[in-house]
């Protein structure tokens, strides 16, 4: 029996066949699906099992990927696979030197102490070079030292034995504080404090007159004036 053409459908006998393209064709029937020209074994140029000349021949093309449910489940199915690796990596390396610190209200209270301490640092070691760079004779470097010493001891003396009330005894403030919490004072270098009590080892009472604002402050930021 012989098979049909790929254009025609008519049979296909052995003299005028063609095999090409998985199809059968007479030799008038294989030609351009476009301009009808007819094509040989050495010319043609197939596309979708059908023949083209040169000229028509369909030119490859981008095509959009829609995001068809199928789509969407691999891609889903991806990220899946993303966080389960991740997260297989994080229980790898937990415990190997390093571990995850959760930035809670307390930690931030911590964070900023230590940045105060470290301000207090800076600036007594600053106040150190200074006095180095302006050192006196070596004749009078001793009682200098001494009489720092005993000044320095008059205003902690002074500050710990601040009576519950002294209103009209003002402070001035030796660095700048930010307040941590709400019922802290904040201060600049420079400013007065009045109306000073003391309530607590390290801690006192006053009021900032540049500011108005009432509440507790380190002793160790202000000295009486």
């Amino acid at each position: 029996m012989n098979p049909p053409c790929g254009r025609c459908t008519k049979p296909v006998y052995p003299t005028e066949k063609i095999n090409c393209l998985d199809k059968y064709w007479h030799k008038g029937c294989f030609s351009c699906e476009v301009c009808k020209m007819a094509l040989s074994m050495n010319n043609y140029k197939g596309f979708d099992k059908r023949p083209y000349c040169s000229m028509h021949y369909p030119k490859s093309s981008f095509t959009i990927v829609t995001d068809t449910p199928e789509n969407l489940r691999l891609k889903q199915q991806t990220m899946l696979n993303s966080q389960a690796l991740y997260k297989e990596q994080f229980e790898k390396n937990k415990g190997k030197g390093f571990s995850v610190v959760v930035d809670t209200p307390e930690m931030q209270r911590l964070k900023k102490t230590q940045e105060q301490i470290s301000d207090i640092k800076y600036h007594e070691e600053f106040e150190r070079s200074k006095v180095r760079s302006d050192a006196p004779p070596p004749e009078n470097r001793q009682e200098e030292s001494t009489q720092e010493r005993n000044n320095q001891s008059d205003e902690q003396i002074c500050l710990n034995t601040l009576p519950a009330s002294s209103e009209g005894r003002r402070y001035q403030a030796l660095y700048s504080y930010t307040a941590a919490e709400a019922d802290e004072v904040s201060l600049q270098e420079g400013d007065l404090i009045g109306d000073v009590e003391l309530i607590d080892e390290g801690w006192v009472f006053g009021s900032n007159q540049r500011t108005g604002q009432r509440g507790m402050l380190p002793t160790n930021y202000v000295r009486p004036v």
